[in-house]
């Protein structure tokens, strides 16, 4: 407002309460928005509240800095500033205006005055406490130009802004730009970003060094200082999935998050550890006896078979999570051309159904133990979604091969998973949709924000962007959960529509449907992000006995030939199961 930008421009640039994270980064704008008055002090006093309370226990807090992302109006107050649109976000479709960013270019005057009315108006609120500013410059948007002076200039010109609001400024910067975009980001150009300030007054974070570790291939960027990160985790997906091997030893070579407690434990545990690597096979012993109260011996086989199957993936592709029921396949079964979608699987999935007998098998001894009602649930569910994927490549290798038999059985069992794991995440508070837009209303003061704040809770889990058109977002179930509620609302009739149409096109002779099938399926997805129906809160059912019976229905030896499948398993390849 200093610089002349209304409420009502303010009104256009920030996202909604879901999408904020994006919008700071500079990848949309305005969607999900506006933000209401009464959100915005609530978030004044909890961030007023958080910085007490870390300068209570001695820690250092870190505040955002400038980094050039502005309201569209600022184009039309300052004509004459440097001011650049930058193009649709790479995962969205071109259609998306609020998708389309601007950035005021660092070599503008404009950009320093800003970013050092920034940072004053900061200290003015909150106090002098802390030296250390975070600023992501070109979070997967690139920079005009590859030009090492020009970024070099960049660079200059975020510091001095930061170091202008105050003299001690140490810039924090993610890493992700050169993880997202490495053929852009050579070391002429890494080196001309991170030596642009003075040495110590920049610290990065390898954001994904978990999986893709930056420093090894910039000789640790280049003396720079920086932070070993673990990023896991790209849309808070419930996947079982991780590299422990890797969390082990990578911060000591390199100088509860809702889903895998087991990968974030020992995360957390790396900062005060200090011998070059975990014995893990030992250290999984006393993670278990910890997590669950007692030793036992099933338990201790289960989580080995884990740690070389589930939490050994070193292939290094980032999409961990392909499930066919929380993301589903968009694409046209009836192009025979086009090659079958495949999910991704790092491990043989015959092992971690004996993991998961084995589990069970000790169930009867933490009866009170929501730790492992959590662990059950968790690999029940993993367990159960590999083999609906097999499912699904079933089903459309059916309906190209014009069986309309087989393609309704095999269908009507992936409707069936569905609901059955929909039953199991019921067993587990944990795993349900309901505690998510529950604790979004919450927030709510008024029926206006109560409807603003559940779309954006329901829109950020699914669709994302609304689109009446035949193209959806590319973003859909970016952020898809394995959650009761969530299972037989949304995905079960996305599924069940899905394959109506696959059946209807055989009995008519006709190809796949594939515009229809997407208005549909896109014209649904709106109405159940505009809905407000309320979802369990609380966990209903006996975790141990559905798990049970769910392994017994699927593989318990004495239904093979009753269901008339059987499994099996080809190395660390896909489980397979045929009629």
């Amino acid at each position: 407002m200093d610089f002349n930008i209304s409420k009502d421009d303010l009104n256009d640039f920030f996202g909604g309460p879901a999408f904020l994270a994006w919008a700071r980064m500079g990848n949309l704008h305005g969607w999900g928005g506006p933000l209401t008055q009464s959100w915005l002090d609530q978030q004044l006093a909890l961030q007023k509240w958080i910085l007490s309370r870390v300068l209570e226990l001695g820690m250092t807090p870190v505040l955002p800095s400038f980094s050039g992302n502005i309201p569209a109006a600022l184009k039309k107050i300052s004509p004459s500033a440097n001011i650049t649109k930058l193009g649709n976000w790479n995962f969205v479709d071109a259609k998306c205006c609020w998708s389309c960013t601007y950035l005021l270019d660092p070599s503008d005057p404009l950009f320093v005055e800003i970013g050092e009315g920034f940072i004053r108006r900061q200290v003015k609120e909150y106090g002098d406490v802390t030296d250390i500013y975070n600023c992501d410059t070109f979070n997967e948007n690139s920079p005009p130009t590859n030009d090492p002076t020009y970024i070099s200039l960049l660079g200059t010109s975020v510091y001095k802004a930061m170091s202008k609001g105050d003299k001690d400024a140490v810039w924090l910067m993610q890493g992700w730009l050169f993880s997202s975009d490495s053929a852009y980001w050579e070391p002429p150009q890494m080196k001309a970003l991170l030596h642009s300030v003075p040495f110590g007054k920049m610290t990065v974070l390898d954001l994904y060094a978990d999986v893709k570790p930056i420093w090894k291939n910039s000789s640790h960027f280049y003396g720079t200082p920086y932070v070993w990160c673990m990023l896991h985790n790209f849309g808070g997906n419930i996947e079982m999935y991780g590299i422990l091997d890797a969390i082990s030893s990578g911060p000591i070579d390199a100088p509860w998050i809702e889903q895998n407690p087991v990968v974030y434990k020992l995360m957390s545990e790396m900062a005060f550890r200090s011998e070059k690597k975990v014995q893990l096979l030992e250290w999984l012993k006393s993670y278990s006896h910890r997590r669950y109260g007692k030793a036992i011996h099933r338990v201790e086989a289960a989580w080995e078979i884990l740690y070389h199957t589930i939490y050994n993936c070193t292939d290094v592709i980032e999409d961990h999570n392909t499930d066919f029921i929380v993301k589903f396949p968009d694409w046209d079964p009836s192009n025979t051309s086009s090659p079958l979608p495949q999910a991704h699987l790092w491990y043989s999935t015959q092992k971690v159904i004996n993991a998961l007998r084995l589990l069970i098998d000790a169930g009867n001894n933490f009866a009170r133990s929501v730790t492992y009602s959590y662990d059950l649930v968790d690999l029940t569910r993993q367990v159960l979604s590999k083999l609906a994927n097999q499912v699904y490549m079933d089903a459309v290798t059916a309906f190209r091969q014009k069986d309309l038999k087989a393609l309704n059985l095999h269908s009507k069992k992936f409707i069936q998973l569905i609901k059955d794991i929909d039953i199991l995440l019921a067993s587990d508070d944990n795993f349900l949709l309901g505690t998510w837009l529950k604790s979004a209303n919450k927030l709510a003061k008024n029926p206006h924000e109560l409807k603003l704040y559940e779309w954006n809770a329901r829109t950020q889990v699914t669709m994302w962007f609304d689109n009446t058109g035949t193209i959806q977002s590319k973003l859909h179930d970016y952020a898809n959960k394995f959650w009761n509620g969530l299972l037989e609302g949304y995905y079960l009739p996305r599924a069940s529509t899905y394959f109506d149409y696959l059946l209807r096109s055989l009995r008519e002779k006709e190809n796949f449907k594939m515009e229809e099938w997407r208005k549909e399926w896109i014209s649904f997805s709106n109405k159940w992000q505009a809905s407000q129906e309320l979802y369990p809160v609380s966990a209903e059912g006996d975790a141990l006995a559905i798990s049970k019976a769910s392994y017994e229905k699927y593989f318990g030896k004495k239904n093979w030939k009753k269901n008339k499948y059987h499994f099996k398993t080809s190395g660390k390849q896909v489980l397979r199961f045929t009629q």
